[in-house]
């Protein structure tokens, strides 16, 4: 059975196997440090939407991992996914506020030029993760926050090392990049911030202008706003690079749905919902609860950390028919991709978008694309690829 500390050889490569076994053996399952997994959708949604029981604030679990105090524990015990109401509240609040759906919208022109305008540039060997999938979102994002177009390039690697660090063990060079790269994004963000006090945006359009701003009930301190701002960046950077690249191949992999969507193109966005259900971007989330409490039978004591299966979850045989069958018809499709309750992804919408119009177009553009070689991202917590290499034969 799985063991999150001691993973077996073949896990990045197919975890599904995995997963299937806890579902039908030990939907909460113990590990040796005293947490759990929990592998069944229902036990997650109630998780999600139980932020009294279940708490996402991670200062107690992140002072030994991080050390307290250290810019890995600053960011990840003030960014908005892991604290509880009311600070994830007011924070949400704001951050909503900026990424308000008319907002959103406003982006898709931008985000049409930049998806075909890489196209356009596509070599005909492409690695479709650098050339493609992990370009869009750091456009957009940058965009998003008006960061000048030659001020982009550290985006990637800060993001990736910042994540990286959230994985259940940590080499001493894992841990240090995830420092340095906080450590780093933090002083170009106080720079960048000090600019766009001095010379605000249209708060239509730039969220960071309207971060910084605040609503009618008050601002974000300096803290605040920084840690989201990175926040933003990975929240939407490797999951959407993830969807965008993990929907390439599974549409590679299945020839007959790919061809499916070719001749019904208004499929894309069912197509995009359950590719975050198979290969959803987010394979695992964490709570810690708050008293003890009964889940599976199981009596769990208080102050447990709570392991989140999504990938398990988005196979659960007791909601998805079929669950290993890749349909991008399925309907409906009650994914947990984007977790659940009020820590729904904020960014779903942008997330969605930004899928939709990328593998759309993609397909359209070069729809006998062939998937030559895969490298996966070797993370437990996210699951990608760090490389996908391809023919394209338009």
């Amino acid at each position: 059975m799985l063991t999150l500390s001691s993973l077996p050889p073949d896990f990045h490569e197919n975890p599904f196997p995995y997963y299937d076994q806890l579902l039908a053996h030990a939907p909460v399952h113990p590990q040796p440090d005293g947490s759990y997994i929990l592998s069944k959708h229902a036990d997650l949604e109630r998780v999600y939407k139980d932020t009294t029981t279940f708490l996402s604030d991670k200062r107690a679990a992140f002072a030994p991992k991080f050390g307290a105090g250290t810019p890995l524990y600053e960011h990840h015990t003030t960014s908005l996914v892991f604290n509880d109401p009311p600070l994830h509240s007011r924070v949400r609040r704001i951050m909503a506020s900026a990424l308000a759906p008319r907002a959103i919208q406003r982006m898709e022109v931008g985000l049409i030029e930049t998806v075909d305008a890489l196209l356009d540039a596509m070599p005909s060997n492409p690695d479709l993760i650098e050339d493609f999938a992990s370009t869009i979102p750091i456009q957009i994002i940058g965009n998003l926050l008006d960061i000048p177009m030659d001020e982009r390039g550290p985006l990637r690697d800060w993001s990736l090392a910042i994540l990286g660090a959230l994985e259940p063990v940590l080499s001493d060079a894992q841990l240090q990049r995830g420092q340095d790269a906080v450590r780093e994004f933090k002083l170009y963000l106080q720079d960048l911030i000090a600019r766009r006090k001095a010379h605000p945006g249209d708060v239509d359009t730039d969220v960071l202008t309207r971060l910084i701003q605040g609503d009618t009930q008050g601002q974000l301190s300096e803290i605040e706003l920084i840690q989201n701002c990175i926040f933003i960046l990975n929240a939407g950077h490797e999951t959407t690079t993830n969807l965008i690249g993990n929907g390439l191949a599974v549409l590679h992999d299945h020839p007959d749905q790919r061809a499916a969507l070719r001749e019904r193109p208004d499929l894309i966005a069912s197509a995009v919902e359950e590719v975050l259900r198979v290969a959803s971007p987010n394979q695992f989330g964490n709570r810690e609860t708050a008293e003890q409490v009964e889940i599976g039978g199981i009596v769990i004591a208080k102050g447990t950390n709570l392991h989140l299966c999504i990938g398990a979850a988005n196979r659960d045989r007791d909601v998805f028919d079929d669950p290993d069958r890749f349909d991008v018809s399925r309907k409906p499709n009650r994914h947990l991709a984007f977790a659940g309750g009020p820590h729904v992804c904020v960014g779903l919408t942008l997330a969605r978008m930004e899928g939709r119009i990328a593998l759309g177009r993609f397909l359209a553009r070069f729809p006998d694309y062939e998937i030559t070689g895969r490298t996966q991202g070797g993370r437990v917590r996210f699951r990608g690829y760090s490389a996908l290499q391809a023919r394209l034969n338009s």
